[in-house]
């Protein structure tokens, strides 16, 4: 039997260190995705992990995105947004 392939978190897929005691959290800050507890578990992820274009302040590719509204624009042209969107499929939210 095989083992199922790894479903990244965005700060795992990006490298960005800025989960919770990562390399670049004292310096830039938690990135709120990875703070986001309530979102635990939505599309496989940890906090807001799988789910950080439906978190509003987070950070993409450098650059901090606004309100929800605005960010699911450019989210959604986002590599790791179309990577979640593929491994959740019907479940993904």
């Amino acid at each position: 039997m095989g083992t199922a392939k790894k479903k990244w978190n965005c700060w795992e897929y990006w490298k960005c260190g800025r989960e919770p005691n990562g390399k670049n959290a004292s310096k830039l800050g938690v990135c709120l995705s990875a703070a986001a507890e309530g979102w635990d578990g939505t599309n496989s992820g940890k906090n807001g992990g799988r789910f950080c274009w439906k978190v509003s302040g987070t950070m993409c590719m450098g650059t901090v995105e606004g309100v929800v509204a605005k960010q699911i624009i450019s989210c959604s042209q986002c590599p790791f947004f179309k990577t979640v969107l593929k491994e959740e499929g019907n479940s993904f939210k």
